[in-house]
């Protein structure tokens, strides 16, 4: 299967102007040989669940492909829904890898939060999980 034959019939959001947060990843077929995938956000943004001030972190997820890849615009679209949440780095971590299991299918995922320092503390979390 090359680029141009792989099937985008189910992607509704590439290609497409879409200004608001979504509730799922995106996928397309995996390409053959593609052994892992890493995607890098410094944008990533939520709210503390007590304070309700802004939090800002840093995530990487990396998965092992197995059937599908996530699609790089619908996953902007799906973190960009945490901004007025309130939720906790540990929690957002965990969803992350979550959701990445139950739409995507990989192997694999990992998930490294990296919350900014607020208070001199910085938060890192991981989340792993395999099928």
């Amino acid at each position: 299967m090359t680029a141009e034959s792989v099937p985008t019939d189910s992607l509704t959001i590439l290609g497409r102007t879409v200004r608001h947060a979504v509730e799922h990843v995106e996928c397309f077929p995996a390409p053959a040989h593609v052994t892992l995938v890493r995607c890098t956000n410094d944008e990533l943004n939520s709210m503390c669940p007590v304070t309700q001030q802004p939090d800002l972190s840093h995530v990487v997820i990396e998965y092992e492909p197995d059937q599908w890849c996530v699609e790089s615009k619908s996953l902007k679209l799906y973190l960009w829904g945490f901004r007025d949440r309130a939720v906790f780095a540990e929690a957002m971590a965990a969803e992350i890898a979550a959701e990445f299991m139950t739409t995507a299918q990989p192997r694999r995922v990992r998930v490294v939060l990296t919350q900014r320092p607020r208070g001199g503390i910085e938060v890192q979390v991981v989340a792993e999980r395999t099928r």
